[in-house]
């Protein structure tokens, strides 16, 4: 499964990062179909902290940036998950913003559902949830095991010395 899983990975990459790179190299092309989101989000930067970029071009570079970032770690198969999440969290607004082409949008829904099971995929490992709470029930057995046999070596420990004290001597 694994040639699978990183050809897959790779070819969903790879529209991240190419479309990241044309955005990156000419990000004016984007800036029109973003400035309604854009224009919304803007109060939000500059009350969160003033130094953040606010400029449509500067943020429109900002999500290429994070895009050919994750795309290529989703690629090379490294931090896989958080890269899909990155990527499928920048693919929202994208979506959004892309109402006009229902095309577009389909092509997109289609994206974020390869993305989300890219998130989500442990590559057949258990989880850390799965290992933390397998974890706690290996130990809590072990606990209830150790209590098992002090209980039965002080009942036998007990008996010993109840038979002692009935021995002459």
């Amino acid at each position: 499964m694994r040639p699978v899983r990183s050809a897959a990975r790779a070819m969903l990459a790879s529209i991240f990062v190419v479309e990241g790179i044309r955005t990156l190299a000419r990000p004016e092309s984007r800036v029109q179909a973003v400035r309604p989101l854009t224009d919304r989000v803007t109060p939000l930067l500059e009350r969160t902290d003033p130094r953040l970029p606010t400029d449509p071009v500067t943020l429109v570079r900002v999500k290429a940036a994070a895009d050919v970032l994750a795309g290529l770690a989703l690629a090379t198969g490294r931090f896989t998950r958080p890269a899909a999440a990155v990527l499928a969290a920048g693919l929202i607004p994208h979506t959004a913003t892309g109402r006009d082409d229902r095309d577009q949008v389909l092509r997109n829904l289609g994206l974020l559902g390869g993305l989300l099971l890219a998130a989500v995929d442990t590559e057949g490992k258990p989880g850390l949830r799965y290992r933390t709470t397998h974890a706690v029930d290996r130990s809590q057995r072990s606990v209830r095991r150790a209590l098992r046999t002090a209980r039965r070596e002080a009942k036998i420990a007990t008996a010993s010395a109840v038979a002692a004290r009935k021995l002459p001597g």
